[in-house]
């Protein structure tokens, strides 16, 4: 047996008194993984000396062909030393802080923190020191923020230097941060936005006074099984339903009838249509459905039933934004196959027909911002539009009310005023007549102030000669997640009864509760 090639035989030279085992023709390298006992190595004979080994290698990994893996470079050591050598850290001329990312001078962390602009005597006159716990030779150097002054010649913004609202140092900038973010319906109701001469303009946001809210914890799966079980058996548990529904947002209720959709495979509305019954029917299907689509069918059934409700038309298309206007007619389409614009065309006429379409076509200017000068020939021209001429050129008032924004048509009325020594609500009223004065007479009053205007148009649905529930039932629901609030603090100012004891008195059952519940009595 040839001993060189098998070093498992218990007096082969190779052993290592350490119970190592080397490899063989490689005396500089000493493999410091023992071989299993399993295997049939034996440890080798007391006292057994190797000799000694030339200088430690340094190379690569070597293959130990009768073992068959690489001798890693860490496993080897020196034959004279019985410990493994400790690893040792490369030069480094900090030795406070060896091979830290920024206080090494060596370390490219630091270089390229020593790349930034070094700092002014000032400034470093204003630095505090603060002694690192593990070095007291060592300290760090921490600067101070310093408060900039609005008269400061550096500013921080090299982009925007000293605007008032991009650069961060300004004081501008500073109150603007302080307002509460606005929602997108929000951005497009901002109102007044002072005279453009004006060097420090500012802008009065409407008041948002919702008597329905997103419920906190919603949960559309739970709602869902709420429902499905309130309407199970025989007739339906109205309070329930009532109670869930008002207390939930329109998004919310859209997402409970998906949910409910998914669970058991039918729609929610028809199903709640076909459990409830009269007006109460009615205002719960308006909550489940979309609020665009809701404006939608509410548009179709004006124009499409017996004769044209021109009041609902008036009462959308007055006072929506542009984005709701494009919104409406989107989803009219994709409802019916029919343009909007074309279909108020061939139920209406003449000055009316002229300005519902205006109104459709969504062009009005929403910059809500004012010109002294513009708002004066404005008013100029409404003027020479009804005293210098036989008959009032309506063109005029239609131009004027369905293309200036509403900051701008304030200004105007005030300059009318003064022109005229009287409103321009009486002028409408002595040369017109019909379905333009109605929707000249709403394009002002809801400029003038909306709210008062939807607290006009509640009192009429409840009170008036001609009092519907469909009007009413429109009014609640749309109104209710905005500024329903504000509308009735302007139906008490105004009619000097609160807007819930109008629909108790004029409302009874589940359809007052339901009613009560989404005003918020």
């Amino acid at each position: 047996m040839d001993h060189t090639l098998f070093p498992c035989c218990q007096d082969s030279p190779t052993h290592h008194p350490s119970s190592n085992w080397v490899v063989p023709n490689a005396p500089t390298l000493i493999h410091t993984t023992p071989l299993p006992a399993t295997l049939g190595f034996k440890p080798p004979s007391p006292g057994f000396n190797v000799g000694p080994l030339p200088q430690p290698y340094s190379g690569t990994p070597t293959r130990a062909p009768y073992l068959g893996f690489d001798v890693p470079e860490q496993n080897q050591f020196y034959a004279n030393n019985d410990t493994k050598p400790k690893r040792r850290l490369p030069s480094c001329p900090s030795p406070g802080y060896p091979n830290h990312p920024i206080f090494c001078p060596s370390s490219p962390r630091r270089a390229s923190l020593q790349s930034l602009p070094l700092r002014s005597k000032q400034e470093q006159n204003q630095t505090s020191h603060r002694k690192d716990s593990g070095n007291q030779n060592s300290s760090i150097t921490v600067a101070k923020p310093q408060r900039r002054s609005s008269s400061s010649n550096i500013c921080p913004s090299p982009i925007y230097p000293k605007l008032p609202i991009s650069c961060p140092g300004s004081p501008g900038r500073t109150s603007l941060q302080s307002l509460p973010l606005l929602s997108k319906d929000e951005h497009n109701q901002t109102s007044d936005l002072k005279d453009i001469g004006n060097p420090n303009p500012t802008i009065t946001v409407p008041k948002q006074s919702p008597t329905v809210i997103a419920a906190d914890h919603f949960n559309p799966r739970r709602d869902a099984e709420v429902l499905k079980k309130a309407m199970k058996g025989f007739g339906a548990h109205e309070n329930t339903i009532i109670k869930l529904l008002t207390k939930r947002s329109n998004a919310q209720r859209v997402e409970i009838a998906l949910k409910y959709k998914t669970l058991y495979g039918k729609n929610l509305t028809k199903e709640l249509k076909s459990e409830l019954s009269g007006s109460l029917e009615k205002t719960v299907v308006a909550l489940m459905t979309p609020l665009r689509q809701y404006y939608a069918k509410e548009l179709h059934n004006a124009i499409v039933g017996l004769g044209t409700d021109e009041a609902v038309l008036i009462e959308v298309l007055c006072t929506l934004p542009n984005t709701e206007i494009r919104a409406i007619s989107t989803i009219y389409h994709k409802i019916y196959n029919k343009n909007l614009e074309s279909d108020i065309k061939g139920d209406t006429s003449g000055d009316f027909r002229r300005f519902m379409v205006s109104l459709c076509s969504a062009g009005r200017d929403e910059s809500m911002v004012t010109n002294s000068a513009s708002a004066a020939e404005d008013a100029q021209a409404l003027y020479n539009a009804k005293e210098k001429r036989w008959g009032t050129d309506g063109s005029i008032f239609n131009m004027i009310l369905c293309e200036r924004n509403h900051a701008q048509l304030r200004l105007i009325f005030q300059e009318y005023r003064r022109l005229t020594g009287h409103d321009i609500e009486n002028t409408i009223n002595s040369e017109f007549s019909g379905d333009i004065q109605e929707g000249f007479l709403a394009v002002i009053r809801s400029i003038k102030n909306q709210q008062a205007f939807f607290a006009r148009r509640l009192y009429k649905s409840i009170k008036g000669l001609e009092a519907y529930d469909r009007d009413l039932i429109r009014l609640v629901v749309t109104r209710c997640e905005s500024d329903m609030g504000d509308i009735k603090r302007e139906f008490a100012a105004n009619y000097k009864q609160s807007l819930g004891d109008a629909i108790k008195a004029n409302t009874s059952g589940n359809y007052k509760r339901c009613l009560l519940a989404l005003v918020g009595e």
